[in-house]
């Protein structure tokens, strides 16, 4: 990696080619292609994309349509969203220069390049962070009188009650670790709050010691609020590190502190597990301890700690000046957490729809969901649905003397889940409940592992899928007995089962009964659990046999309908798009005229509006209130001219799967079709809303530069989001 111990972000002049945040209305790529002689030329690097992403997340602090708490959020999210960033992309890049720095992305970049973008744009982007936390959020929260106080703004009786509180709850979990031949630098868990403190005088073993380390155990808050009859009831706090900070030489008696710094560390936090674990299970309770300390890839530190003391730090961990980040501010803000009773800062709360099918006054006298879902296929669109149609559901199958048995796939959950807390009751009511568990669902396999012995205790059976494919289809089937027949009831979903996330995450749900899509479920369940063939589906498109296969045919198609003049048309939303084969089919499909409108959530590494490559291809960005999570895709497939039987011929599925090589080879992905017609029209509807969204979109251009679309003259501002709030929860 290039040396820049000279300057902790680039040069203006470089600012000025890949300025990531232009005012915000745009965020600009690296111009790399200059050096490029190849088909490289055609993809931006997937690392880099992200790191957009998360700036775009980054500008919503600043948009004041957000209320000022929620732009608060925003500066959080970001914070979290960097440090995974580097936990795991940076992480697996470094792994890769180590290992020769071989390229390995289609964007024809050398691992060691990509890093330095990172390490320009990143500097820039946490620097711009900051910026905003104390240029403009801080203060717009004062007005507010919303206070994080400073040392010195504390009067004479919070001061008091400030070095009470250290004395009685912060001094007795601290460790001061004194840095000497018996006392070597401890080893620091990753992403932990730790202070250097320069010390000068002898200890009480005559000792010379001029340097310890006082970590702060997790378990203190962050952040304090001060008693309401020392501030008049009103939200003041303090940050645990002002707190520390004001009373560091409490703990070194008789010695002088000449400084104390806060820092933190990021680690490597991926685990890497071999294909032919034993117990799958057990290989993951080991790795799990190994994140907590992992291989060193980010130190952070205030930007008034002394220079010889970071030089220590970094010559301590191994790291270079290119991966210290000085920040004018608390080291974590993902631990700035708040809970301010004040509903004007914040978004207003809504009441969450419930379908029309599943209302009790929609229901004939002694019907329950089974008959509503047997009548129709019925969507759920959450957030703007409530997720109380999938818990009752399963609640119901519980109590039903008819249900025989509940199939379930979980990739995020808890033991306190309502889903997973009805799979137990289900089960200890002796109906037949098998749960596919995937453990391996980053950042929550400790949550996973404990879900899967609480379901095992209940009598559920439980099983992991399969070693070296991650199970992260959304599927759930409840088998009842009717008048002698055995009938299929199934959920399909684009999110998790997770209601947490069904708050925030934007995702689709489909209550079906259709014969051969829930034979098609059963049928991939089978395979989860136990041996042979992949399964023969007939409506799923089934990852990692014929998702990819399908889509690369459906494209295909598109393009034949095309070149014989008919209507060929593609609209796909998703989370990523990454994969080189579909990239490249999209290419040829636009050269032969196929109209291609994309909504990517985060990374894309697709070139649109390419001169003679993509110049039918558009690609937006969807970034407001909600995490845009719904996968859908629509191929026109001519249908503007009915088949012999009258019907329309075009194709819409909802999926689990991004088009991404992890998603459509290395996991077990459902993708299930739109066939009713009143669902179809929602979905279709919905899509053409983001599509002319002006409020929260960003487009992005053939030089990689994201440019956030307004209102034109004249032209009302639209939000898909506001308008699906509106539409739907004014109808519950």
């Amino acid at each position: 990696m290039p040396n820049t111990a000279k300057q902790d972000k680039p040069s203006e002049e470089h600012v000025s080619q890949i300025n990531p945040i232009l005012g915000f209305n745009s965020i600009c790529y690296p111009n790399v292609f200059e050096s490029q002689q190849d088909d490289s030329e055609l993809y931006f690097n997937r690392e880099l994309s992200l790191l957009q992403f998360h700036q775009r997340v980054l500008a919503q602090a600043t948009n004041p349509r957000h209320p000022l708490l929620e732009r608060l959020f925003f500066l959080i999210i970001f914070s979290s969203n960097l440090d995974e960033f580097f936990e795991i992309r940076v992480a697996g890049l470094m792994q890769k220069v180590q290992m020769g720095d071989v390229v390995s992305s289609i964007d024809g970049m050398r691992p060691s390049k990509v890093l330095s973008y990172i390490s320009e744009i990143a500097h820039h982007a946490v620097d711009e962070q900051y910026r905003i936390l104390n240029d403009e959020i801080l203060p717009a929260l004062a007005e507010q009188d919303i206070r994080y106080l400073k040392r010195d703004e504390l009067t004479p009786e919070q001061a008091a009650w400030v070095k009470k509180y250290f004395a009685e709850q912060v001094a007795p979990v601290l460790t001061p670790i004194s840095i000497d031949p018996a006392h070597p630098f401890p080893r620091l868990v990753n992403k932990s709050l730790n202070f250097m403190v320069g010390l000068e005088g002898k200890d009480g073993f005559g000792r010379d010691i001029n340097m310890a380390i006082v970590p702060a155990p997790r378990s203190l808050p962050r952040v304090i609020r001060l008693p309401n009859e020392l501030t008049g009831g009103k939200e003041h706090h303090i940050m645990l590190t002002a707190v520390i900070h004001g009373h560091i030489e409490d703990l070194f008696p008789g010695m002088t502190v000449t400084g104390c710094h806060q820092f933190r560390l990021t680690r490597n936090a991926d685990l890497d597990l071999s294909d032919d674990v034993e117990d799958l299970a057990k290989a993951l309770e080991g790795e799990l301890e190994n994140r907590r300390f992992g291989a060193k890839v980010r130190l952070e530190v205030t930007t008034y700690c002394p220079q010889p003391m970071v030089d220590y730090l970094l010559d301590e961990f191994g790291l270079s000046q290119e991966q210290l980040y000085r920040v004018n501010g608390p080291v974590n803000l993902t631990r700035l957490l708040f809970d301010f009773k004040i509903p004007n800062l914040r978004y207003q709360p809504f009441n969450h729809a419930i379908p029309k099918a599943f209302r009790r006054d929609s229901l004939d006298k002694n019907e329950n969901v089974f008959h509503a879902i047997r009548k129709q296929d019925v969507l759920v669109h959450h957030p703007f649905h409530s997720f109380s149609p999938v818990v009752n559901i399963l609640r119901q199958a519980a109590n039903d003397p008819h249900v025989l048995a509940i199939k379930q796939t979980l990739y995020r959950s808890g033991t306190n889940s309502e889903i997973v807390q009805a799979l137990a009751e289900a089960a200890r009511k002796g109906k037949e409940v098998t749960a596919v568990i995937e453990l391996r669902a980053r950042f929550d396999e400790k949550s996973n592992i404990e879900v899967a012995n609480f379901l095992q205790q209940a009598g559920a059976v439980v099983v992991y899928g399969i070693v070296g494919y991650k199970t992260h289809a959304k599927l759930m089937m409840i088998v009842r007995r009717e008048e002698d027949k055995i009938r299929r009831y199934v959920h399909l979903g684009t999110g998790n089962y997770h209601a947490g996330n069904a708050k925030a995450y934007t995702d689709y749900g489909l209550f079906t009964a259709n014969e051969a899509i829930t034979e098609d479920v059963h049928k991939i369940f089978n395979e989860l659990t136990g041996m042979g063939k992949p399964a023969k589906v007939q409506k799923l498109l089934h990852a990692p046999f014929t998702l990819h296969d399908r889509l690369m045919g459906f494209i295909d198609n598109e393009i034949a309908h095309a070149k014989a003049g008919k209507e060929a048309h593609i609209i796909i939303k998703v989370n990523a798009m990454t994969e080189k084969l579909l990239i490249d089919k999209l290419y040829e499909a636009s050269q032969a005229g196929v109209k291609v409108n994309l909504i990517i959530r985060s990374m894309c590494c697709i070139r649109p509006q390419l001169p003679g490559i993509s110049d039918n291809i558009t690609v937006r960005s969807i970034v407001g209130r909600f995490l845009e999570h719904t996968r859908v895709y629509y191929f026109a497939n001519g249908h503007q001219n009915p088949n012999a039987n009258g019907k329309r011929t075009h194709r819409l599925y909802c999926a689990s799967a991004d088009w991404m090589d992890r998603n459509l080879f290395s996991r077990v992905e459902v993708a299930f079709p739109i066939e009713d017609p009143i669902v179809f029209k929602r979905i279709m509807e919905d899509l053409h809303n983001y599509l002319k969204d002006n409020v929260n979109a960003w487009e992005l251009d053939a030089k990689g530069t994201w440019r956030a679309i307004t209102p034109r003259e004249g032209e009302a501002a639209f939000s898909a989001q506001d308008y699906l709030l509106t539409k739907i929860t004014r109808k519950s």
